[in-house]
């Protein structure tokens, strides 16, 4: 039986998927493979929209995110995970290396713990659709006559159970509480809103707004703190807003993947089959965005 090429692209030139000589398991932008004690996470170019990887990349992407996240690393005061951001020996004695550079993370093993940890400072997404409905998200309680993407009076936190296909799920803190015991989920309520704290001024300083974010957390042998892990604040795992064109009262624009939801709401498909390909200008457009993104809070 042939050995799998290690890297598959598409027409663009994007990074689809790797097949590297290591024990690999993937998730929708990463693959992560077994290096003994530690993991190799290597960030694609794939990208996903309504629950569906889609069948093109958007050039660079991974390595946008990675950059992302190291930056963020580095900046943030948190224990972490990231140990290197250079390639393995072991990989450059036996393929072509070159097209994982600037995307892939040596990381330390942790025990994930299975709840997003998110922070909101403003009213969208599904917490807006709570909203509407119950004037409170994820058992915060809000005051009446909030706006979507209005600044919220404090920062709140509303974790969500990490579903392995579909949704993740919106809960209160009191689920987390009983399924992980009130120590560790206080502590990671906690840590969440400081971090997001943290990262929101640094981005005001940079004409941008966070509006929400969400965090991961993983245990460690021998260490009673859980360190961060995954990726932090990316345009996938966060709200970007232009500060200079925020205007509460509807949607605003984002530096994520909005033309692509865009394009695809707009599309005929109709979202129970295989997505379809984006056309090139969608691509090209929601790649400048990550960049300009990373650009803007990387500068400082």
């Amino acid at each position: 039986m042939s050995t799998p090429a290690p890297y598959q692209f598409d027409d663009s030139g994007a990074l689809l998927e790797t097949q590297l000589p290591l024990p690999r398991r993937s998730g929708k932008v990463r693959d992560v493979y077994e290096l003994g004690d530690q993991l190799l996470v290597v960030s694609t170019d794939r990208i996903s929209a309504f629950d569906y990887i889609l069948p093109c990349g958007i050039p660079d992407k991974g390595k946008l995110l990675t950059q992302m996240s190291v930056f963020w690393f580095d900046h943030l005061d948190v224990n972490h995970h990231l140990l290197s951001t250079e390639v393995p020996q072991v990989l450059a004695d036996q393929i072509d290396v070159q097209p994982l550079e600037g995307r892939v993370m040596v990381v330390r093993r942790a025990d994930v713990v299975p709840f997003e940890c998110v922070a909101r400072g403003y009213l969208e997404g599904s917490g807006w659709k709570e909203y509407q409905t119950t004037q409170a998200v994820c058992g915060n309680r809000l005051p009446g006559g909030l706006r979507q993407c209005d600044a919220l009076p404090e920062s709140i936190f509303t974790p969500a159970t990490k579903a392995d296909e579909g949704h993740d799920e919106n809960v209160s803190i009191g689920r987390m509480i009983a399924d992980v015991g009130s120590d560790l989920a206080l502590h990671l309520r906690d840590e969440t809103l400081r971090l997001y704290r943290q990262a929101a001024e640094h981005a005001k300083s940079c004409g941008i707004i966070i509006a929400d974010t969400k965090f991961e957390f993983g245990r460690v042998a021998d260490e009673d703190t859980p360190i961060l892990i995954d990726e932090v604040l990316t345009p996938d795992s966060s709200r970007f807003w232009d500060a200079a064109s925020y205007e509460p009262g509807h949607s605003q624009p984002s530096f994520d993947k909005q033309f692509v939801r865009e394009w695809l709401m707009n599309s005929d498909w109709d979202r129970n089959s295989p997505p379809p390909s984006l056309p090139p200008i969608i691509v090209e457009q929601t790649a400048a965005k990550y960049q300009e993104a990373f650009d803007r809070l990387a500068s400082t």
